[in-house]
């Protein structure tokens, strides 16, 4: 891996939540994004400029996808690129709630390499690359092996179960919570606090790249809804929704599902 893709990312996050904490103390800014996209503050774009004047400044030739940036079409020219969200979860944030994160990952030719996902107000650090496992705090970390999908818990949002999106017009009977962070999300079926993990709304690529290969060092499998292999710096930044779970579970999660 270039010059240790993983340790910059841990060092970054680090610091970018340094940066957030000290933008809290400030007035928060909240603006609407046009065409309904949500929230923006202070705190996401001081944490967005901090990232790629580290991130950018130590790999010079790798391309840019944030969130909190204007798209560049240079990127899809990069062999590597890092995909940032500088603030997942900025409306838990704005509601003064502690289930937000940082989600750093490189990317190499649409296959993420190096991820992290910093929870700095609860100080959880998710990391992995690629070949080498996934981490929680420097310890290691492995998805759960449940295999009936009935009775299983899954991190979705409510309208993810709705009868339409299920044969027999059905949802399994599966146990169901919920974060605001969809990094967050995916991090904990990697640490197999939850058996799986779906959402099946078309998903923007610095919300799940890093969680993608956290789960996958983990032992999980990921897909998009309709099964196919995730690939990342897309021309237009989005994944056709995601679904998480250790490699039985992810089979009978997608059987279950209408095409």
């Amino acid at each position: 891996m270039p010059g240790n893709d993983l340790a910059l990312l841990v060092a970054a996050a680090r610091e970018a939540g340094e940066v957030a904490r000290a933008a809290l103390a400030r007035p928060l800014d909240i603006v609407d994004k046009p065409g309904g996209a949500g929230p923006v503050t202070a705190v996401d774009l001081a944490v967005n400029a901090h990232l790629a004047m580290r991130l950018r400044g130590a790999r010079p030739d790798y391309g840019w996808l944030s969130e909190e940036t204007e798209d560049d079409a240079a990127r899809l020219g990069a062999e590597r690129v890092f995909i940032v969200d500088p603030i997942d979860g900025t409306r838990s944030l704005i509601e003064g709630t502690d289930l937000w994160a940082h989600a750093l990952a490189v990317a190499e030719r649409g296959v993420v390499r190096a991820a992290v996902i910093y929870l700095p107000m609860r100080d959880k650090l998710y990391a992995a690359a690629a070949g080498q496992g996934a981490t929680l705090n420097g310890a290691p970390i492995r998805a759960g092996g449940r295999r009936a999908l009935v009775g299983a818990t899954v991190l979705a949002a409510g309208s993810a179960l709705d009868a339409e999106h299920w044969r027999g017009g059905r949802a399994p009977m599966m146990r169901r919570g919920f974060r605001p962070s969809l990094a967050y999300r995916l991090s904990l079926v990697a640490e197999g606090r939850y058996d799986a993990m779906l959402t099946l709304r078309p998903t923007w690529e610095w919300d799940v790249a890093a969680g993608d290969l956290i789960l996958r060092e983990a032992g999980a499998a990921t897909s998009d809804r309709a099964g196919g292999v995730l690939r990342f710096n897309n021309p237009y930044p989005q994944v056709a929704g995601v679904l998480a779970a250790n490699p039985v579970l992810h089979g009978a999660m997608r059987a279950a599902l209408r095409d």
